[in-house]
This record gives C-alpha cells, sequence and structure tokens, in this order.
C-alpha cells in the first residue's frame, strides 16, 4: 500500500509501519490502534509487514463518536465537552486502545478529513497520540491537500509519534543499564 506523503508532502524513505514493527519486535511489546479519522488505514498499514502477528494485537475503528465511549472506554462527557477532535480525546482513545486490547503501546488517530469542517473544526486539523509503559503523548497537525492526503499524513504522522516514543524509551532503558525488570519468556508483554 502507498501510504502517500507526510504532512510536509515529502515522501516518507523506506516504511515508517516497518520501522515500527520491527521495533516492537526487538522489544517484545505489543501495539493496538483506534482510530477515527484513518478508518482502518493505520491498521492496513501496519498489518502488511511481515512479522506482525507476533506485535499487533488489533485495533477499533470508532468512526462515529459514540463508539469513542462505548467501544474505546473514553469518558462521555470529555467527548460531550470537547467534541470528536481534541488533544485529550486523542490520548483518551490511544490509553483506551491499550487498556482494551492488552498492549503496551496504544496509537490513535482523530481529525476532519473533509470535505467540509465538522462540530466547528476545520478540514485539515488531526491529533494523532500513543500511550506507552511511560505515558501518553500528542501531536496536532494542520494538513491540507484534500481527504486522501490528510488521511495518509495523519497515519504517517502517528507512526512517526510511536517512533519517537519507542526509541526514546529504548535510549532510557539502555541508560538504566538494559531490560531490568523484563524475562525472556515474557518480555515487554501483559
Amino acid at each position: 500500500m502507498d501510504t502517500g506523503t507526510d504532512a510536509e508532502g515529502g515522501r516518507p524513505v523506506g516504511s515508517p509501519a516497518a520501522g515500527v514493527v520491527h521495533g516492537l519486535v526487538e522489544r517484545h511489546e505489543t501495539l493496538a490502534t483506534v482510530e477515527s479519522l484513518t478508518g482502518g488505514l493505520l491498521a492496513a498499514s501496519i498489518v502488511e509487514i511481515a512479522g506482525v502477528s507476533s506485535v499487533y494485537r488489533g485495533g477499533l475503528v470508532v468512526y462515529a463518536t459514540d463508539l469513542k465511549s462505548r467501544l474505546a472506554g473514553v469518558p462521555e462527557d470529555l467527548v460531550a465537552a470537547r467534541g470528536p477532535v481534541d488533544p485529550d480525546v486523542a490520548v483518551a482513545l490511544a490509553e483506551g486502545g491499550r487498556r482494551r486490547c492488552v498492549a503496551d503501546w496504544g496509537l490513535a488517530t482523530t481529525g476532519v478529513a473533509g470535505p467540509e469542517p465538522q462540530d466547528g473544526k476545520p478540514v485539515g486539523l488531526v491529533y494523532v497520540a500513543v500511550a506507552g509503559p511511560s505515558g501518553s503523548d500528542v501531536r496536532r497537525l494542520q494538513l491540507g491537500g484534500g481527504r486522501d492526503h490528510v488521511r495518509s499524513a495523519a497515519v504517517i504522522a502517528a507512526l512517526r509519534l510511536l517512533a519517537g516514543r519507542v526509541q526514546t524509551a529504548e535510549a532510557g532503558r539502555l541508560v538504566d543499564g538494559g531490560p531490568a525488570g523484563r524475562d525472556s519468556a515474557g518480555a515487554g508483554r501483559r
């Protein structure tokens, strides 16, 4: 699958999904996805990588606003107060996917792909979020270029965010003297 261009209009070198998958395989850690804006595109880009079955637990596509709460566990009052396109909602989606799929990492997308604004939010406003063993992070993007570009750039941005967090976690693990607290039989698994 061609994941398209990133937020700056450039083509990623190599597959962002492959780098993430291989990094998680090496760490013996697992991943779950929760998607609104991307509607399964993120999961599809991940599962096309050979060897993914050892790390990808699964994902949720919560396109309808009510499913963000019912399936991904986002607090209903948060969605009611802020709407589905919000940085805190994105983090709650990532955390909810991580919990619901029993994974080390959760990765989420939410935003407005267009063609029309949604709930007062402009077309191209996207939040990608990651939740992992050491906390959560979210990125705000303002993308142009039409619906397909917004969705594909969101996938690339989400994968890059996760890759950065995994690298940071790996650097911290190495500074701390190695994989302390992990046994070889269940390293990183819940």
